[in-house]
């Protein structure tokens, strides 16, 4: 069952045709219709870097403006994972740290996104994490202003909540830097859907989603997910194992946000060298003025985890 509030002409529409037109106006040409190739080569951006804590990177997000990558992971230390105490990490775009920040039961860190404000960012993630006893996820949206060295618990003042959606669960999201709209992912009870809202609407603590589309089922493992133009990328898979060998069951599937079909999927050997290979996250990084489809893959062991992220530059 939907919730309430989410009528059925939103899934897999925009509504009104005059809609549509305007939403596709307000974008520029190249992000209206390309797309990424999915089979185009993978080029290294950072390669086995850590962050502030040892724990496997979960996801991360650029500040394209001034040049930095943000990264989320489970919180060192025993009952982290359950809790929802994650770690926020500000890295160079070399890899570098640069600070960090504790958020104490947001939830599992699955996938955020950052809007840039001067030479300041905001944090835009899941909060409000409710616990199965083995892991939390979030229930709300948070945005907050990045504060080196700050702790933030769910009751923070700092924290902006939002709640497009009512009684969901699972709840995530993602930034689009081409066309500045917040991409939700959540789950209803029996399906997990995207939908797509202008930032400054949801800033505005108006929630009426642009385009509205259920995730296919089926697919893996899901480990993040990226928004560009018309379609949005997701990433899934699982760590090398005796079962999952090299080069391994990671995928990136895009979907088209305007009709909810499928448009393409295919398997990356990105970092197909790397010890463990779990893939963790995606993200769009705008450099010189180009747009790459970013995926991240942790290694290591544990207790000393490494992050690496790849992208994919060439457009259809």
């Amino acid at each position: 069952m939907l919730p309430v509030n989410v009528s059925r002409r939103h899934l897999f529409t925009i509504g009104a045709g005059a809609a549509a037109a305007a939403a596709l106006a307000a974008e520029p040409a190249a992000a209206a219709e390309g797309r990424f190739q999915l089979t185009a080569p993978s080029t290294s951006l950072i390669w086995k870097k850590p962050l502030y804590d040892e724990t496997v990177m979960q996801s991360f997000a650029f500040d394209n403006r001034n040049g930095h990558i943000y990264t989320l992971q489970v919180k060192n230390g025993s009952g982290s994972n359950a809790a929802g105490d994650l770690c926020l990490t500000k890295l160079s775009l070399s890899g570098s740290i640069l600070g960090h920040m504790y958020l104490m039961g947001f939830g599992h860190g699955v996938q955020f996104g950052v809007e840039p404000s001067g030479s300041s960012a905001y944090m835009w993630t899941e909060t409000d994490g409710v616990s199965d006893g083995d892991s939390s996820r979030g229930t709300r949206l948070a945005r907050f202003k990045f504060v080196n060295g700050q702790t933030l618990t769910t009751s923070s003042s700092a924290l902006t909540k939002h709640t497009p959606i009512p009684g969901v669960r699972n709840v995530t999201c993602t930034i689009d830097p081409s066309t500045n709209r917040l991409v939700m992912r959540y789950y209803d009870g029996s399906t997990f859907h995207f939908a797509a809202y202008n930032l400054a609407d949801v800033k505005a603590g108006s929630y009426e989603p642009i385009f509205h589309i259920a995730q296919p089922s089926g697919l893996g493992t899901f480990q993040g997910y990226a928004a560009y133009g018309n379609f949005v990328y997701f990433l899934t898979g699982t760590a090398y194992s005796d079962d999952n060998p090299p080069p391994g069951n990671t995928y990136i599937t895009c979907l088209d946000l305007r009709t909810g079909a499928q448009v393409q999927r295919a398997r990356t050997e990105a970092g197909r060298s790397l010890d463990f290979r779990e893939p963790e996250g995606m993200g769009i990084q705008i450099a010189s003025g180009q747009p790459r489809l970013c995926l991240g893959l942790a290694s290591g062991v544990a207790g000393a985890r490494l992050a690496s992220i790849f992208y994919k530059s060439q457009m259809i």
